[in-house]
């Protein structure tokens, strides 16, 4: 199984623990698509991209250590953006009745792995 694929899977796995999920996307750090299952995938994953180079920004201007994941929260919803090590992104769309800490449970662990394989 090449890179691609073991990501594709990685994120097949992920919206079967997590089915109510909007989208997922696999990003570089700089912002493209790697693997997407998401509308408008493309901008997210740029979007993404910079949401988790503030983060970065933010957590080691305030020393709170590494950046893990950064959080947005709407009216309808949620957009979560882990670290998948330094060099990638994953971030997913959820609905605003997910259950966040099986969010966090599921999707700390895919990035990991996700790190590993990028």
């Amino acid at each position: 199984m090449n890179k691609r694929e073991q990501l594709e899977a990685l994120v097949q796995e992920l919206r079967r623990a997590l089915p109510e999920l909007r989208g997922a996307v696999v990003a570089s750090a700089d912002g493209l698509p790697i693997v997407a299952d998401a509308p408008d995938a493309t901008r997210l994953a740029a979007m993404a991209a910079t949401a988790l180079g503030l983060g970065k920004r933010i957590s080691q201007t305030t020393q709170l250590g590494r950046l893990a994941e950064t959080v947005v929260r709407g009216s309808d919803g949620y957009v979560v953006v882990y670290a998948a090590g330094d060099k990638g992104v994953l971030a997913l769309i959820a609905p605003a009745d997910a259950n966040l800490g099986l969010v966090h449970l599921e999707a700390r662990d895919v990035a990991g792995r996700l790190a590993e394989v990028i």
